[in-house]
């Protein structure tokens, strides 16, 4: 499914200005046993790597053709390298999320993090990424990406060092065709919180009116501690939209703050997939997964 420029621009005019939120679907690596544990399957019911992988494709296809996962309230789904080139009922994945549910594909490209410097963790270096960007925007029809470092503490040179790797990987991925997400998380238990976001905010306003016309972003960013911080950034004619991450809050939590910013939407992942599990009847998890969908699109509109 290559890239088709009016589906491109429908895709991104559905990523501005819809209602709804984005489905974090990306967990991956370390991430993933801890994942399907939630989900209720076991270390010991899968053996090695392959069969791992296949267990949280199941999960992810469950949620994806679940009956309220469709683009009345989910926007976009970001998905995991390996679930970009797995199938859901015989098609791609992100063709299957467009066409099927009305739902966006992105791609997660980042490689982890790097050990904390500065107070930040910046992204692992990434080879290959030209070719796999390539790839997802014209094999996959892959509309964007995301990219996550995380922000520890308020200091200034580490938080500017971590803008300027996003916005450095953001226009690779703006000249493969797509719009990235950059993904500055602030750790929600930091103790200089709201301080490390008013530099963050500054960092990332100063590169946005750097960006020429047609360079457009998404910016996912932990719910701030001060409401409407980043209502400017949202603003800005060069970001497509601000994603807020969930960042280890509770549902309930998560759509409380979430609430009281008015121009962010949710992008949950935990949050998202909290009490689903794998022995549950399909009544039984799609009426769950309906309920945290709800919850999160209306803490989203």
């Amino acid at each position: 499914m290559a890239q088709d420029k009016a589906v491109f621009a429908k895709q991104k005019e559905q990523m501005h200005t819809g209602k709804g939120f984005i489905a974090a679907l990306d967990q991956s690596g370390g991430s993933t046993p801890k994942a399907l544990l939630q989900y209720g399957v076991e270390e010991s019911e899968y053996a090695g790597e392959a069969e791992m992988y296949g267990e949280i494709h199941k999960m992810r296809t469950r949620i994806i053709t679940a009956p309220d996962f469709t683009d009345q309230k989910v926007l976009g789904a970001i998905l995991f390298e390996r679930t970009m080139r797995a199938e859901i009922e015989g098609l791609p994945t992100a063709q299957y999320l467009w066409e099927k549910r009305g739902v966006v594909p992105f791609l997660k490209i980042d490689k982890g993090l790097a050990d904390k410097a500065d107070g930040v963790q910046m992204m692992k270096p990434m080879p290959g990424l030209e070719a796999l960007l390539t790839e997802a925007a014209q094999d996959f029809g892959i509309f964007g990406t995301k990219e996550r470092s995380v922000i520890h503490e308020a200091n200034a040179a580490g938080i500017k060092a971590i803008v300027d790797q996003q916005v450095e990987v953001g226009k690779m991925v703006i000249a493969a065709g797509m719009v990235p997400i950059m993904e500055p998380e602030v750790d929600i238990n930091s103790p200089t919180k709201a301080e490390a976001e008013e530099i963050l905010r500054a960092e990332l306003m100063a590169h946005l009116d750097q960006l020429a016309e047609g360079e457009d972003v998404m910016i996912k960013l932990t719910i701030p501690t001060v409401a409407g911080l980043y209502d400017d950034l949202a603003d800005h004619p060069r970001c497509v939209r601000v994603v807020a991450l969930s960042g280890g809050y509770k549902t309930d939590d998560a759509c409380e703050r979430l609430s009281k910013q008015p121009k962010m939407i949710a992008s949950f992942s935990r949050a998202l997939a909290e009490g689903l599990s794998k022995k549950q009847s399909d009544d039984d998890f799609n009426a769950l997964l309906g309920s945290n969908i709800d919850k999160i699109y209306r803490a989203s509109i």
